[in-house]
């Protein structure tokens, strides 16, 4: 019995052995195989990629019968709000300015307005929300309450374009009016708002069933009205019913950078209208007024005004003899004006002072005359000027000296002034352009058979014709005419004293050169305009650069636009509708309705080669006005949305370990 029990002893220790040498590999090929299927931990734990969420508001969102102006909104961490003051918008608009501060975990919002009975309340924060440590947005977030009974869930959308350029209008906000007279924009308040972003998209939520009109405002004063012209604005007189329809959306997502996985139709409620477009203005300045008025050289008075005038202001001398005293000038648009003093006394005399009569606008908004005593004082003093004349000729006779010594010819005395024009001549000129003379002061005479004109044919000159203009040019310029011909080389040449200013002071020779481009070295474009109707306007097409200059201007004659002599290279296309047909570009007026004229781009650009004959289809209809300036004209970019870096997947990969996206999320 006894070696029975030592043999059963034994077997029951060799079982026990085996049982654990199989729990133990059971359980080391188990941990083997969990370690590899369980990520790595890489050095300094996995990023927080995950943004943050709501997780509790008072009161909570979407309640009605809501009574407090304090809004609490609680979220999963910590988190940040960009800019609120320019970021969130509330509806309906605050007259006086909401609080909003995060604390913590949270977003309080005091309103300091009085709710409005009845009424949907939307706080709009865009993407300005983020968490504190990351930075990861939360994206479109909307909190939204009532104070009645129900909640209104309409939107709709659009652009805001400067009316000018097709420019997006960065910051501009969009109202809807329920009540549609057009005096409503002048005197209410807006009843529903959104904000631009920086490509001019704008969204508005919260709306009741109903018909409204639309509106947007560069709100200087704060008042949710049009209520100053210098406001930049944009108005439709179209009547929009918002609506809302079911659809879908395609949800893509990709195994890498090239390959899809998958494509989901998802569905969503679909809001409308949102193609809303509204070009925006600023109108013409009405009101007219004396701005300033200035001696910044010695040689000149120069007055300012708000806006022109048919009549210019009327000068009395109080200290001096003014009896054809002055050459006048007056800018482009005829709100300035340049009074050049003729006679060298008055340029020495330190204070002019002069009674100026002018009209001007009084507070019932009619043009009124006004009389002021206004003194003219010159940026330095005449005996300052005289001084500094006076070392320099000092300084002139020392070095002039020294030269006649060494034989050499000396400079020109510093009282010898010459007239010195600028030439606006380019290296290679095109048969169809001219030759540009700028002067600093006005001219009293022109000598000019001291022109000439020459052309080169073989290898002899031959005197070509040649005229001089100044007709309908800024003042002080001068177009000099030759028949040019292509493939040809002149030279300019101007005797000196052949132009004389008011002053006396006469040019020096003038010599220029100038080559004419062969044909063979331009191209043509012609343009076929459609949708447009030009029998009660003119069309003005422009070439544009690739900075978006003019560097070619025609007026459409038959629908078709015709430009010769065109540098190579790639250029798009603008057109304006010139309403009133005075050559330029017209802004709007609310109180006529009037909108500003119309601007189009063609979104692709026209690639136009040497000594080639191009022809391109401008239909302004085609594209949405929003869509239709070219990306690389635009100057107001559009934000980059922040993209969250897959900085987890990407470090996983440097230190070749397992990666699971769902369960690193599920960490924060």
């Amino acid at each position: 019995m006894k070696h029975n029990n030592e043999n059963d002893t034994r077997y029951s220790y060799r079982m026990l052995l085996m049982a654990f040498v199989v729990v133990a590999s059971v359980g080391f090929v188990t941990t083997f195989l969990a370690s590899c299927a369980r990520m790595g931990q890489p050095d300094g734990g996995w990023f927080d990629e995950v943004p943050p969420r709501v997780v509790g508001a008072s009161p909570a969102e979407r309640s009605t019968d809501v009574t407090s102006r304090r809004i609490d909104i609680r979220f999963s961490e910590y988190i940040k709000v960009d800019n609120a003051t320019e970021n969130v918008v509330i509806c309906p608009p605050q007259i006086e300015q909401p609080e909003i501060k995060t604390v913590g975990k949270s977003i309080r919002i005091d309103l300091k307005d009085s709710l409005k009975p009845n009424t949907t309340y939307t706080v709009d924060f865009s993407d300005a929300i983020s968490d504190n440590n990351e930075g990861n947005a939360m994206g479109n977030y909307t909190y939204v309450f009532s104070t009645g009974k129900n909640i209104d869930t309409l939107e709709v959308s659009g652009y805001v374009l400067n009316a000018e350029d097709l420019e997006p209008v960065k910051g501009s906000l969009v109202g809807l009016y329920d009540n549609l007279s057009d005096t409503a924009f002048t005197t209410l308040p807006m009843l529903r708002i959104g904000r631009t972003d920086g490509s001019g998209h704008f969204r508005i939520r919260g709306i009741a069933p109903g018909k409204y009109r639309v509106f947007s405002l560069i709100d200087s004063d704060g008042d949710f009205r049009l209520s100053q012209r210098g406001e930049q604005l944009g108005f439709s007189a179209d009547i929009i019913t918002p609506t809302s329809k079911p659809d879908t959306y395609q949800d893509t997502t990709w195994v890498d950078s090239l390959h899809i996985a998958d494509i989901k139709q998802m569905p969503y409620t679909h809001f409308l209208p949102d193609d809303i477009c509204l070009l925006s203005f600023v109108q013409m300045q009405t009101e007219r007024y004396l701005i300033k008025t200035e001696r910044n050289l010695p040689e000149r008075m120069m007055v300012y005004f708000s806006t022109p005038s048919d009549t210019l202001p009327l000068f009395r001398a109080l200290n001096y003899d003014d009896k054809d005293a002055y050459v006048i000038e007056t800018s482009a648009k005829k709100d300035t004006i340049t009074y050049w003093l003729r006679d060298t006394t008055l340029v020495n005399q330190d204070t002019l002072r002069v009674e100026m009569t002018y009209t001007m606008t009084d507070t019932l908004g009619a043009l009124v005359s006004q009389t002021d005593t206004v003194e003219f004082l010159p940026k330095i003093a005449y005996e300052k000027r005289l001084k500094k004349r006076m070392d320099d000729i000092e300084k002139w006779e020392k070095s002039a000296e020294k030269a006649r010594k060494k034989g050499r010819e000396p400079a020109p005395h510093p009282d010898l002034k010459f007239l010195s024009p600028k030439v606006a001549v380019p290296d290679k000129m095109s048969p169809d352009k001219n030759i540009m003379l700028t002067f600093e002061t006005p001219l009293e005479s022109i000598d000019t058979t001291a022109i000439h004109l020459y052309s080169k044919i073989d290898t002899l000159w031959y005197r070509s014709p040649v005229e001089i203009s100044d007709s309908g040019l800024p003042p002080r310029t001068y177009v000099i005419r030759g028949e040019w011909r292509p493939g040809t080389e002149y030279s300019l040449e101007i005797d000196s004293a052949a132009f004389r200013n008011i002053y006396g002071h006469v040019s020096k020779e003038i010599k220029q050169g100038v080559k004419i481009g062969e044909d063979k070295s331009y191209a043509s474009l012609f343009v076929e305009m459609k949708g447009i109707r030009n029998d009660t306007a003119d069309v003005i097409v422009e070439m544009l650069d690739k900075n978006g200059n003019c560097a070619y201007r025609t007026v459409a004659l038959r629908d078709t636009a015709e430009f010769y002599y065109i540098s190579p290279g790639e250029y798009f296309l603008r057109a304006v509708v010139d309403a009133n047909r005075n050559g330029v570009w017209d802004t709007g007026e609310y109180s006529e309705q009037r909108q500003a004229e119309e601007v189009y781009y063609m979104p692709d650009a026209v690639e136009c080669k040497a000594n080639w004959d191009h022809t391109a289809v401008f239909d302004v209809s085609r594209t949405p006005r929003f869509l239709q300036k070219p990306r690389s004209l635009v100057k107001q970019k559009e934000e980059k949305k922040q993209k969250r870096k897959d900085q987890n997947a990407e470090r996983a990969k440097k230190l070749k370990i397992p990666y699971d996206r769902e369960a690193v999320n599920k960490l924060f």
